[in-house]
């Protein structure tokens, strides 16, 4: 049965963060508000988690799983990003994009895309997002929180308890969240294309 924190958006408690972290570090699978919509995130190096996301949202080896960053530091270590590429990025961060970038040999393989060795990375503009990897001190393993044939994410914390209880080990709930994923640009050969259009604005990149 899955624990259940419920945590102030703008000031999330300290006890409740430690207490998700712990369990992330532990080898847990948490539900998590994120600066667009809910997301399962797991520790990086966590094959277990990696298949239970896989799992639930019924993905193949070619979906691009995304580390979520603290800033643009912790980022840097896992992805090669040249100094163009870098501002188009800084223009827009922390937001509700996630980009495509090659992966430097500190991504574990299982998260690379098979052919093109890439992997999604973004910086969120959540407090609670931003509390829990200050917390963890490294990025997040995440997937956006899409169930199979289903058009749109689940936006509420108790909604996501109910129907993933016995999928996931914690839902962190901080109140009502987008029901739109990421914007999603892929930067792999070096131009921006667009993947998928969320909640950031695109046309900066088109």
């Amino acid at each position: 049965m899955a624990r259940y924190f419920d945590v102030h958006p703008e000031d999330p408690q300290p006890r409740a963060i430690t207490q998700a972290v712990r369990m992330v570090l532990d080898g847990g699978l948490i539900a998590y508000p994120t600066d667009s919509c809910y997301a399962l995130g797991a520790q990086l190096g966590n094959k277990d988690a990696l298949d239970r996301i896989r799992t639930i949202r019924k993905l193949d080896s070619k979906h691009h799983f995304t580390l979520v960053c603290k800033d643009f530091a912790q980022l840097g270590q896992f992805v090669n990003i040249s100094n163009d590429v870098f501002r188009s990025i800084k223009a827009v961060t922390p937001g509700s994009y996630t980009f495509i970038l090659p992966a430097t040999k500190d991504v574990p393989r299982r998260l690379l895309h098979p052919k093109k060795k890439t992997v999604g990375v973004r910086i969120p503009d959540n407090r609670v997002v931003q509390a829990l990897l200050a917390e963890l001190g490294e990025p997040l393993l995440s997937s956006t929180l899409l169930l199979p044939d289903e058009e749109d994410p689940l936006t509420q914390g108790w909604e996501i308890k109910e129907r993933l209880e016995h999928e996931v080990d914690a839902v962190i709930d901080s109140g009502d969240c987008g029901a739109e994923p990421t914007t999603v640009i892929d930067f792999s050969s070096g131009v921006a294309e667009v993947v998928r259009r969320g909640t950031g604005d695109p046309s900066r990149f088109e």
